[in-house]
Parts: structure tokens; C-alpha cells; sequence
């Protein structure tokens, strides 16, 4: 899956989850930017781990702040999966 595939797929969830118009789920948009908070986040974590098929560390957690960060979590995760 490429990184626009997976982009495309977070923010059409992100937009159903939470009722946050897709176009304003950019790469650079971070949490605030969106009025989420960390119980957010969390539901976030679950589908997240729904569609890599393991799970999302804490560490790797701490270090999102945008869009973009989990786009490349996503795809992260994806790409090791492939390789085990």
C-alpha cells in the first residue's frame, strides 16, 4: 500500500470517526488542529491496529503529533508485517 493509499484510508476513517471534514485531514494537520484528545487517539489506536493487523507500541505513540506521523506508523507497520 502506498503512502497516499494509506493516507486516504486514515483520513476516510478518521472523517467517519470522529465527523471532521476530509479535506481538513491533511498530512501536516496535527491532533489539536483536528480537536482531538488522547480518548480520541486511543479509538484511533484501535482501528489503526485493525487495519496493520499487529499491534501499535506506546513508543511509537508518544512520537505522533500529526496526520503524517500516522501515515507513516501505518505504514510502518505494514511494511514489517511483509517482511515477517
Amino acid at each position: 500500500m502506498t503512502r497516499e493509499e494509506i493516507h486516504e484510508r486514515v483520513a476516510t476513517m478518521m472523517s467517519q470517526m470522529f465527523d471532521i471534514e476530509k479535506n481538513k485531514i491533511t498530512l501536516d494537520a496535527r491532533f489539536e488542529d483536528l480537536d482531538l484528545t488522547s480518548l480520541d487517539a486511543i479509538d484511533l489506536v484501535v482501528e489503526l491496529q485493525q487495519l496493520t493487523g499487529s499491534k501499535v507500541n506506546e513508543e511509537g505513540l508518544r512520537k505522533v503529533r500529526t496526520v503524517g506521523d500516522i501515515v507513516g506508523l501505518v505504514q510502518a507497520h505494514l511494511e514489517a508485517a511483509k517482511k515477517a
